[in-house]
């Protein structure tokens, strides 16, 4: 069962959030973070390299430096202030005509060790050691991960009473993302959310692996430095948002090749025709409609390719998944694409900027051939990261992402 508990978040006065709230820090680089910073945005403390002309390392001790600076200079002109007690908030996003409804808490470091905290995707120390940095040399969690939990009634009742008052924050950023905040303070409330949580059997990590293995170390490493630790010091806990499974939707998260590997565009349709149904579609963007479909974008023209039965195993949970297909039966088998994560010669495509970013790829000259995914389901999410399996690098792509600078967590 998981553990949460509310925390007394850093956050902009109402006046100011929708200066200081900021796109994620990871979606973006240095020069489009500098474009797009405005002088309360939290980009100058995720990305403070952008206040250096011309900028520099993002890595670099001057960067690092620059960040705590900020981060201190922005809690003295009162852009970021501390509330007074702990409390739990609800954070809803809209995006087409859906809101999702979070809460934003703090999760506990063990249950990421001992695995009550699920993850789906392999992690890289070096990545980790980037996130460590931050969190240690702010003391804090800036950015908050992204969990799903399985729905809970009493939680979306609580939930539920909470937006039909008046938000705390309620804007729409410019990339038309609505973003929705209130705050729990009854003290009733939070209680009960706290022993509901506790009936929780699991979280499951969506986005932010590396931010959430981060956070977890530098626990574990105040931990052992600390003598005199009794288990409730708030470096025992880091932030996390919450939305209940049916919640979430995961988009298509595509591939696009440099080169056909040798082969004429004949040539490859002809291999694929080994394992798939090819149907010619036109030159009008084809979307898959179901698993085991994938579209084919190549000279001009998008295919349907419907792997045929006996290709992929329906009972494996990782071999059932559509891009472990894509990946053995044509990128591997055709493309001689061996690893995913290192082989220059493919790129990945969040679905969020439409398949008609794949034909634009290719018709540049850039790109040889473009794949587009049915998107993987949460079910296959969480069998995966109950089984206690893997899913393929560049499986899920969550949409809207998490706005940075509605709420951060201090660890001391």
């Amino acid at each position: 069962m998981v553990k949460v508990r509310p925390f007394a978040a850093v956050r902009p006065p109402k006046q100011y959030v929708e200066e200081v709230a900021a796109r994620p820090y990871d979606v973006l680089n240095s020069v489009e973070a500098k474009a797009e910073a405005g002088e309360k945005s939290l980009l100058h403390i995720t990305k403070p390299e952008i206040d250096f002309d011309p900028i520099i390392d993002e890595h670099s001790q001057p960067a690092y430096d620059k960040a705590v600076e900020n981060f201190k200079t922005w809690q003295e002109k009162g852009w970021l202030v501390q509330d007074e007690k702990p409390c739990y908030y609800v954070y809803a996003q809209t995006m087409d005509g859906r809101t999702q409804y979070g809460l934003v808490v703090c999760a506990h470091t063990d249950d990421y060790a001992d695995g009550t905290i699920k993850k789906h995707e392999l992690t890289r120390r070096d990545k980790e050691e980037d996130r460590m940095i931050h969190v240690r040399i702010q003391d804090a969690n800036i950015e908050p991960v992204f969990f799903s939990y399985p729905d809970t009634p009493e939680i979306d009742a609580i939930v539920n009473r909470y937006i039909l008052g008046e938000p705390e924050y309620d804007f729409v950023a410019e990339d038309g993302f609505g973003h929705h905040f209130w705050v729990i303070d009854h003290d009733e409330d939070i209680q009960r959310l706290t022993e509901l949580f506790a009936e929780v059997p699991a979280f499951y990590v969506a986005d932010g692996h590396h931010r959430t293995a981060a956070a977890a170390l530098v626990g574990a490493e105040k931990r052992g430095k600390n003598p005199d630790h009794t288990g409730d010091e708030e470096y025992n806990y880091f932030m996390a948002v919450v939305f209940p499974e049916s919640h979430l939707k995961i988009i298509d998260y595509n591939r696009v090749v440099k080169d056909l590997n040798g082969l004429t565009p004949e040539q490859l349709v002809a291999a694929l025709g080994e394992d798939f149904e090819v149907k010619e579609e036109g030159a009008q963007i084809y979307t898959p409609g179901r698993l085991h479909e994938f579209s084919m974008y190549l000279g001009g023209k998008w295919y349907s390719l419907v792997a045929k039965e006996g290709r992929y195993d329906d009972s494996d949970p990782i071999g059932v998944l559509d891009v472990t297909i894509l990946s053995s039966l044509v990128l591997d088998k055709i493309l001689g694409i061996k690893d995913l994560r290192t082989d220059k010669r493919i790129d990945f495509v969040g679905g969020i900027r439409g398949l008609g970013e794949l034909s634009r790829r290719v018709d540049s000259g850039e790109m040889a051939v473009a794949f587009a995914l049915y998107p993987v389901s949460m079910k296959q999410l969480v069998d995966i990261a109950d089984s206690g399996n893997i899913m393929p690098p560049k499986t899920t792509w969550f949409e809207p992402k998490l706005r940075s600078g509605l709420a951060i967590h201090k660890l001391s």
